[in-house]
C-alpha cells in the first residue's frame, strides 16, 4: 500500500480525446413491460433528474413471461416517445429492449429498428447471437451471473465483438463483481477472459415511476465526442465510459498515455497510470483507494493499491503489471462498509465501498 502519488493541481481537461462527460443512465423500464410508470413520463423525469442520456429498455420475455414483455406496439410507441423526447446538444434519448432469458440472463439492445423474444430452450444463445449479427445495434450485459446460465458461459462470438460495449457493474445498488462467487468466477472475470471486450456500465434497472431521482441507483459515464445520439454510440463502441453509484463524479484513465477503454502495447516496467478523478464539493479532502485488478479466481487479483484524497488535478502512479490481457481500476471508500460477500475475500474486505469501476485497459505484448 501507498499513497505517494503525484498531484498536478488545475489540469481540468478529459484524458484522451476532446471529449464531453455524459451523465448516462442506459437501463430502465416502464408500463410497456413490468415497469409501474407511464412510458410518457419516463424521458421528462430522467431529463429533470440531470441526465444527459437516456434509455428505456423494456422487456422481451416473449412467450416465457406474456405478462412481462414489450410487443410490437410497444415497441412503435417506445420509438416515438425516444424520438420525441431527444433533443441533439441537449438531452440524448435512446429506445432499446432487454432480450431476457429466464435460464441464460438477460441483455439490452440499443439503436436499432427491431427487436425479438428468446426462445424457451437453451439454443437461445446462439440463435439470439444470429440475429445480432444480422444488424447494427449495440449490446451489454446486465446484471452478469444473476441467472444460471451467464449468458452460455459468456459464449464469444467474434461478429459481435465490436457491439458487444459493456458490463453492468452496478445494477441498482448492487455491486456485481461479487455476483455468483461462492459456485463461479467473478463475472468480470468470466467476461473478459471468454474474449469480450467490454466497457463497464451502472443503471438504475428502475422499474418504479421517478427515473432519474432515486439515491444510490447506478449509473453510467460516457466520454462522449457530443450529445447526440452519434455521439453516445461512438462513446460506447470506444469503451469509453465508467460504472458508479454517485452522482456528479468525473472519472478517467490512461495507461502509458492511452485511455482507458483503449489497447495498450506493454512489456514489463513501463506502466504508468494517470488518473482524471473530480467529485461534487463535499468530496474534497476526502480519502480514497484505488485499486488495480488484473484476472485472478474467483475474483480478481488486487496487483497495486494506492490511497489518496479527493482533490482537484491529475493523479499519477507506477506499477509493474502481472502477464495479462486486461487491467481495470477500482476506486473505493475504505470508510464505508465493504460488500457482505467481500468479507472473506483478501483485498476486498479493507477496501470498503466500491465508489466506480473504469472500462478495462486491454493489454498486449509491446516491444
Amino acid at each position: 500500500m501507498t499513497d505517494a502519488l503525484l498531484i498536478t493541481p488545475g489540469e481540468g481537461e478529459p484524458t484522451g480525446r476532446r471529449e464531453l462527460l455524459l451523465h448516462a443512465d442506459l437501463h430502465n423500464h416502464t408500463r410497456f413491460s413490468d415497469g409501474l410508470g407511464r412510458p410518457e413520463d419516463a424521458f421528462a423525469s430522467m431529463r429533470a433528474a440531470g441526465l444527459d442520456v437516456a434509455a428505456l429498455t423494456d422487456h422481451a420475455y416473449g412467450r416465457t413471461e406474456p405478462d412481462k414483455t414489450i410487443d410490437d406496439e410497444g415497441w412503435r410507441r417506445l420509438g416515438k416517445l425516444a424520438d420525441a423526447a431527444d433533443e441533439p446538444g441537449a438531452f440524448v434519448a435512446l429506445r432499446g429492449f432487454e432480450w431476457s432469458s429466464i435460464t441464460l440472463g438477460h441483455m439490452n439492445v440499443w439503436g436499432g429498428d427491431r427487436w425479438v423474444e428468446p426462445l424457451v430452450t437453451d439454443a437461445a444463445m446462439p440463435v439470439f447471437h444470429e440475429w445480432l449479427a444480422a444488424g447494427d445495434e449495440l449490446v451489454g450485459f446486465n446484471h452478469p451471473g444473476r441467472e444460471p446460465g451467464r449468458f452460455g458461459l459468456f459464449r464469444y462470438d467474434h461478429r459481435l465483438a465490436d457491439r458487444l460495449v459493456s458490463l453492468e457493474m452496478f445494477n441498482r445498488d448492487e455491486d456485481y463483481l461479487f455476483e455468483g462467487v461462492d459456485g463461479a468466477v467473478s463475472p468480470l472475470v468470466a467476461c473478459l477472459d471468454a474474449g469480450w471486450r467490454v466497457g463497464l456500465a451502472g443503471v438504475t434497472d428502475e422499474h418504479r415511476e421517478g427515473w432519474g431521482f432515486h439515491e444510490g441507483l447506478g449509473r453510467t459515464g460516457l466520454w462522449a465526442p457530443s450529445r447526440t445520439r452519434e455521439g453516445v454510440r461512438t462513446a460506447m463502441l470506444r469503451r469509453r465510459m465508467f460504472a458508479t453509484r454517485e452522482r456528479g463524479l468525473r472519472v478517467d484513465a490512461r495507461l502509458n498515455g492511452v485511455p482507458m477503454g483503449g489497447h495498450v502495447q506493454y512489456k514489463s516496467g513501463t506502466s504508468v497510470f494517470a488518473l482524471d478523478f473530480a467529485a461534487p464539493v463535499e468530496w474534497l479532502g476526502h480519502p480514497l483507494r484505488l485499486q488495480v485488478l488484473q484476472r485472478g479466481e474467483p475474483v480478481p487479483a488486487v496487483v497495486a493499491e494506492f490511497d489518496f484524497a479527493v482533490a482537484a488535478g491529475t493523479l499519477y502512479f507506477s506499477t509493474p503489471l502481472e502477464d495479462g490481457e486486461w487491467v481495470v481500476l477500482r476506486v473505493t471508500d475504505p470508510a464505508r462498509p465493504a460488500d457482505p460477500r467481500a468479507e472473506r475475500l483478501p483485498g476486498y474486505r479493507s477496501a470498503g465501498h466500491a465508489v466506480a469501476y473504469l472500462s478495462p485497459f486491454f493489454i498486449s505484448p509491446g516491444g
